[in-house]
């Protein structure tokens, strides 16, 4: 069979660069679970040659494919494909429930944990449940006390990127979220969100105790500590949801 392969691809000799035989061990493996292919670096295996391939990239830093609209690099054609929609307002993942669309998969399958309310991902520590695995990694360094991410300017650790990217903006004074209807910029989108309930009048935080309402959550706390022999182990919020 190989001798075959060999003879007909040399009539072929510009458009195959890889064996067939080699591709079907690699699809073989996706049955039989095994992964032959490891990476010399970091010891990781993985089933296919390509993909062993696409890996090292992550240990050279090489970014070989460029979007030719914004000049962003990704080590993996897939990325560049992904992120091509976002210049072509291309969103191919639908919601059947909402007609909410998507331009990943992972996202669309994210989205659909709203619907079902499907809690995957569990922490072994305490039990919580959580809809997304990063918001479990994110968790889990509440019990660790871990904090990965650290401020080149100043040494401060976080335990998220967020409130890395939060942060370095009170160096940077940058303020990238601006109110569309009065122009007050602010360095976080949380703030801005907050912000945005003053103009609507919407406040969703209520005090059981006596009814009064806020527009933020740290408004009502302080506002319970003028209840201080009261019960307040609950608080009421409306869950605000912002696009």
């Amino acid at each position: 069979m190989e001798e075959s392969l060999t003879k007909h691809s040399l009539a072929h000799p510009k458009e195959r660069d890889e064996c067939e035989i080699c591709q079907m061990k690699d699809h073989l493996c996706i049955h039989t679970k095994e992964k032959p292919h490891v990476c010399e670096v970091c010891g990781k295996q993985l089933k296919e040659r390509s993909s062993l391939k696409t890996h090292l990239r992550t240990h050279k830093k090489e970014k070989s494919y460029v979007c030719q609209v914004c000049a962003k690099a990704f080590t993996e054609r897939g990325n560049l494909t992904v992120h091509l929609r976002i210049h072509k307002s291309e969103k191919p993942y639908v919601c059947e429930v909402c007609n909410k669309a998507f331009t990943q998969l992972c996202h669309l399958k994210r989205h659909l944990r709203t619907h079902t309310k499907e809690k995957p991902y569990v922490c072994e520590i305490c039990g919580k449940r959580f809809t997304e695995k990063g918001n479990l990694l994110r968790h889990l360094r509440t019990h660790t006390k871990e904090k990965p991410y650290v401020c080149e300017v100043c040494g401060k650790a976080f335990n998220e990127t967020g409130s890395l990217a939060n942060h370095l903006r009170t160096h940077t004074k940058e303020k990238p979220y601006i109110c569309e209807i009065c122009g007050k910029a602010f360095a976080e989108r949380g703030n801005l969100i907050a912000h945005l309930r003053i103009h609507r009048n919407e406040k969703p935080y209520v005090c059981e105790v006596c009814g009064k309402a806020f527009t933020q959550l740290c408004n009502l706390k302080a506002h319970l500590r003028t209840h201080p022999k009261k019960s307040l182990t609950c608080v009421k919020s409306a869950t605000i949801h912002s696009r």
